[in-house]
């Protein structure tokens, strides 16, 4: 089915987003401080810095009320806490603060500052013209939310059998209309998240609320970050929970897509708002048929993770109108942090592809500096590690070189590569692409993705070498080479790189 849906105008064709760990983060600063800080407590020379290294988007996750209801289950939960303690060898109960995927209502978490202080948030990052993105967490609330007191029927609700035949997909709720079984929210293929309760998108009162709610954020934020959000797609919803979904109350079930109809809305009022959505199992194009303006793009992650430069390349042939709208990244918080998951000569390559393919670019706070030990939603704070200069120092060049006009404005294109001789299969290990910008403004990197040197020669498409002397200037390295135009055009540039080695030349 194909939908009219209106999108965002992104401040940059291909922008990027820096995300941090509110609660964590405040945690560091009140140390620094020397007392508790709050969001306007930020100081504003971090936002400068943020400009400084190019970005647009900043994502400052879990800023949202939870409740004592979802803590309680982090404590207690006996799968979760010798991962707490691994974390933290210096673990306390005070460090649990509870996912803050369990919300108990969308507005600012009293930890981090007043009525006010989310639209000041906003203004400041503004004012130097950053954009902020904020989570919406559609599937499920907090076991302690309102509407479970209010409104008992915007949940998915279960039977004794249910719940004694999956206990830990099913709980024993009192609620304003007595005691009922309701679920837990789920991904169909992993126990349900105990701090959590699953809405019921066939309802179509939720449906309405929740729009509601999407809305109102788009009145404090400039975009948000959906999550999982293909798990309400009708298909993958009925999938799930079957004949459990049609309304308790007896209201007339819905089983029409919600995103269109609360995409559109928004937009409607928030032509500039931005959508990104948290998707896997190849349903990436439908949603952003649906009204998304960017998916993450897992499929590069994992090939990217398993070393399989064949299958990135393959991956990365994918039509424009799609590799324009997916978020790359290395890391993010659902993911092992890339420093400890990637070798470090093997996360450099990862990140030279990942970072110079068309969409919108994401980073994780710590990524920058090589923190390798993955934090738990639950934990409220995390351990201090030293700084990896060798990472700390390509990411500084990394992010300059991302901040040329051509990288951010231009059009990208996947190279052809070469054997360098019969019998020489290294080749296919190479990856090369192209930046063209305007004046001539252009941008070649090539990556040897791959545990061994490699040679080949790479294909170029550009006409106008013929007949004139190139330098390459490598953008990350010293290392310049002159070459002529016609046996560029001719043989290609070759190139013999070590394992996981690249350049980035300009010329």
């Amino acid at each position: 089915m194909a939908y009219a849906i209106l999108r965002c105008k992104p401040m940059r064709r291909y922008p990027s987003l820096y995300q941090i760990n509110t609660r964590v983060w405040l945690r560091e600063l009140s140390e620094r401080l020397g007392r508790p800080a709050k969001l306007p407590d930020i100081p504003d020379d971090f936002f400068d810095q943020l400009i400084s290294w190019g970005f647009d988007y900043v994502w400052f996750l879990g800023l949202w009320q939870t409740g004592a209801a979802g803590r309680q289950v982090s404590l207690s939960h006996p799968d979760w806490l010798p991962g707490f303690q691994a974390t933290l060898p210096d673990f306390t109960a005070a460090d649990v603060s509870g996912s803050p995927f369990a919300i108990t209502g969308y507005r600012l978490h009293r930890d981090f500052g007043r009525d006010g202080d989310l639209l000041g948030l906003k203004q400041r990052l503004q004012a130097r013209g950053l954009k902020l993105i904020v989570d919406f967490v559609p599937n499920h609330t907090a076991l302690d939310h309102p509407w479970v007191e209010q409104h008992p029927e915007f949940y998915i609700q279960g039977s004794v059998a249910d719940l004694e035949r999956e206990p830990h997909n099913y709980r024993q709720v009192e609620t304003g209309r007595g005691s009922l079984i309701l679920a837990h929210g789920r991904d169909p293929y992993f126990p349900g998240w105990p701090d959590t309760l699953q809405l019921n998108y066939r309802h179509p009162a939720l449906r309405l609320a929740m729009q509601q709610e999407l809305l109102k954020l788009a009145n404090v934020a400039d975009g948000v970050r959906c999550d999982m959000a293909m798990l309400i797609l009708p298909e993958v919803f009925r999938r799930t929970w079957g004949e459990r979904s049609l309304p308790a109350d007896g209201a007339d079930p819905v089983d029409v897509p919600f995103w269109p109809e609360v995409t559109g809305r928004v937009r409607a009022k928030h032509p500039n708002f931005l959508l990104m959505a948290e998707v896997y199992w190849d349903l990436e194009w439908e949603l952003l048929q649906q009204g998304f303006d960017y998916c993450y793009d897992k499929k590069l992650y994992d090939r990217l993770r398993a070393r399989d430069a064949a299958a990135v390349r393959g991956h990365l042939r994918a039509e424009p109108t799609y590799q324009n709208r997916m978020v790359r990244f290395l890391e993010n918080h659902d993911e092992p942090w890339a420093a400890h998951d990637f070798p470090q000569p093997v996360h450099q390559a990862a990140a030279m592809i990942t970072y110079f393919t068309p969409g919108l670019r994401f980073f994780h706070e710590g990524q920058l500096a090589g923190r390798r030990v993955q934090v738990s939603m639950h934990l409220g704070r995390r351990p201090g590690e030293p700084v990896d200069p060798v990472l700390q120092d390509f990411y500084q060049k990394l992010l300059a070189c991302l901040r040329r006009e051509e990288v951010r404005e231009g059009r990208w294109q996947l190279l052809e590569v070469k054997p360098a001789w019969d019998g020489n299969p290294t080749w296919d290990r190479f990856l090369a692409f192209t930046w063209e910008g305007r004046e001539d403004q252009r941008l070649l990197a090539a990556v040897n993705y791959g545990p061994t040197q490699g040679q080949g020669y790479v294909s170029l498409p550009f006409q106008d070498l013929r007949g004139k002397k190139v330098t390459l200037q490598d953008l990350l390295s010293e290392a310049a080479y002159l070459r002529d135009g016609a046996d560029l055009l001719t043989r290609g540039l070759y190139l013999d790189l070590p394992a996981w080695g690249f350049h980035l030349f300009t010329w």
